[in-house]
């Protein structure tokens, strides 16, 4: 009978999340209250979720998939860190004393996400705004292309270069799902000078680079204008608050509905906006490099460089932990 292998940090940690969730709906929250509606439509979709985490025993980065209504292959990084972020907020706040329902005020919510997309909105061209759903699904879905099976599809590509010549590249270029290394392989087969091949590919990438930059720009510019925007609900807020000074007992009420505008503000752009369009910068960067590595690669196969030498080459794109399963295939080819 085969042993059962050990829980791996990342089940304990989760494990642990789940024990927060109970405590958190078992003895911080009352009974009763907006905190029922909170949880059903948060905490058990996510409880249910990270309970059928646990049975799984080995979680690999192309083996993990989360179904969230039509989000499908989501980064777990970014769904965790936004759940971690306003647990972390609900339960502080709890702790404190306070209850849900003072933080559900739906008119702050309305000013502040109203007015910072309209913000947005008059800020960026329609060309622009039209690619937000882009922008979202790079924030949100793991990357499809990985270094290590794009070095290893040039390398097997390049020996079938050396030995049957490029032409005998065109059916797997017309095949290939990359457009960037279809392009590439398309103007090796067509006999492109070197030269042109690198300045078009250059153009390619920088134009792909600017669409990411304004995936990012786009999260930047609400993660401005939030807090300003929670600041002009707060001012509104008081502004009600001081036209109303006939009845004393309802100020304090009055003034803390008026707060939670900059709240709402604050929070959505240091928890969701910023980090969003860091996460973008992120991605856009490792697309950059990918894009590098396939352009170096298609310059070698070109150049007829030897499939090993280009191995190691496009090696050195690679982050440090990920050159161990590279370099193992190396040597298994020098073997053979």
């Amino acid at each position: 009978m085969r042993a059962k292998a050990a829980l791996s940090p990342l089940t304990i940690w989760t494990s642990d999340i789940i024990g927060a969730l109970n405590y958190l709906n078992e003895t911080i929250t009352p009974a009763k209250g907006a905190h029922v509606t909170l949880i059903r439509m948060f905490v058990l979709p996510y409880y249910t979720l990270f309970v059928t985490w646990l049975q799984i025993e080995k979680i690999t980065l192309t083996h993990r998939r989360l179904y969230l209504g039509v989000v499908y292959n989501v980064d777990l990084t970014t769904i965790i860190g936004m759940i971690i972020g306003l647990l972390a907020l609900i339960i502080g706040y709890l702790l404190d004393g306070g209850h849900l329902d003072a933080l559900f005020v739906i008119s702050s919510f309305i000013i502040v996400i109203g007015t910072t997309a309209g913000a947005v909105i008059v800020s960026f061209p329609w060309s622009q705004l039209k690619e937000f759903p882009q922008a979202v699904k790079m924030a949100v879905k793991e990357p499809k292309d990985e270094p290590e099976a794009i070095i290893e599809e040039i390398v097997e590509m390049a020996t079938i270069a050396r030995r049957e010549g490029v032409l005998a590249l065109e059916q797997k270029a017309v095949e290939n799902p990359n457009p960037f290394l279809k392009d590439g392989l398309m103007m090796v087969v067509d006999g492109t000078d070197p030269e042109l091949t690198r300045q078009i590919l250059e153009l390619e990438m920088d134009s792909i680079e600017n669409r990411h930059e304004g995936y990012a720009k786009i999260f930047e510019s609400a993660g401005g204008f939030a807090p300003t925007m929670g600041i002009l609900g707060t001012v509104m807020g008081l502004i009600h608050v001081l036209g109303n000074l006939e009845a004393p007992e309802t100020l304090g009420p009055a003034i803390a509905v008026a707060f939670s505008a900059t709240l709402y503000g604050v929070g959505s752009a240091n928890v969701v906006f910023l980090p969003v369009a860091s996460k973008i910068k992120i991605r856009g960067k490792q697309h950059m490099t990918n894009l590098e590595l396939m352009l170096e690669g298609i310059l070698a196969l070109q150049a007829g460089e030897n499939p090993q030498l280009i191995r190691k080459k496009l090696t050195s794109f690679l982050h440090s932990s990920k050159k161990k399963t590279v370099e193992a295939g190396d040597s298994n080819g020098e073997e053979r």
